[in-house]
């Protein structure tokens, strides 16, 4: 849902919508891939196990993205392999490093190469996780019994439910273009968390699971919380509420490590 969302933004503001990378697993079912592929899709190729396919793939993912970019065609991807299941996103250099593929390969310096790149951090808030107890209970799982293992067709099945489940209130705050110099991923991929969790959209439910007092909690959202709850063993209550609570934490925290914060 999250390219889904950021391609309406843009269409209803009259901007050319993006190219959208998915993950080969996503691919098990034919109308599946004939889905993505109506709505500009291209193919990561996450299942290859040999370094040297790997490698190949990479390079002609990187010099994909380059080309498209080149051609006025712009491209959205996950900062990692999809979302985190409990709310602490951050994003994976190794992305950052598969963008600079192509440009190791013309000999551009990492800061150089990716600031031709115009990255726009995207913040995707949902009010509500229509996946968030199947999140929770393979999250309890994996605590309880050392793995989970996913259906055939179960990645299938949470984008199904992800775009017909429940939502309510949906934000989509689009970033500053990063023009300046990182000379590493990790130092960029900083700056993307920064502006992602900046412009993060905490609503009254992630204010709750947090702990926090505040004049939007209503009883309402206690009695959705508490519903959530109910349905899970009480060992996975703390993943359900991590997948809430994790947002403003990572909002607060980042407030605390900038300059002005410390000075004061």
């Amino acid at each position: 849902m999250d390219p889904a969302l950021v391609n309406y933004g843009l269409h209803q503001n009259n901007h050319r919508t993006v190219r959208i990378a998915i993950g080969d697993n996503l691919l098990k079912k034919p109308c599946a891939t004939e889905l993505m592929r109506l709505n500009k899709s291209f193919i990561v190729k996450r299942s290859l196990k040999g370094p040297r396919e790997m490698m190949r793939a990479l390079g002609t993912l990187s010099s994909y993205i380059k080309h498209s970019l080149d051609t006025g065609n712009s491209i959205w991807i996950a900062q990692k392999e999809g979302r985190a299941k409990d709310g602490n996103d951050f994003t994976d250099p190794a992305i950052l490093k598969m963008f600079h593929v192509e440009g190791r390969k013309q000999k551009v310096a990492f800061a150089e190469y990716v600031r031709s790149l115009k990255i726009v951090p995207v913040s995707v808030s949902y009010e509500n996780d229509p996946c968030d107890i199947a999140k929770a209970k393979e999250l309890y799982e994996k605590a309880t019994h050392g793995n989970y293992q996913k259906g055939e067709f179960e990645d299938i099945e949470s984008i199904v439910q992800g775009i017909v489940g429940r939502k309510d209130r949906i934000n989509v705050v689009f970033g500053d273009v990063i023009d300046q110099d990182f000379d590493t991923p990790e130092a960029l991929a900083q700056e993307i968390d920064r502006q992602i969790h900046a412009n993060y959209t905490l609503f009254p439910i992630n204010k709750l699971a947090a702990g926090l007092e505040d004049d939007t909690i209503t009883e309402a959202t206690h009695t959705t919380l508490k519903e959530k709850l109910d349905v899970l063993p009480e060992g996975a209550h703390q993943y359900l509420l991590d997948s809430y609570a994790n947002p403003v934490k990572n909002i607060l925290l980042d407030k605390a490590e900038m300059p002005e914060a410390a000075e004061a």
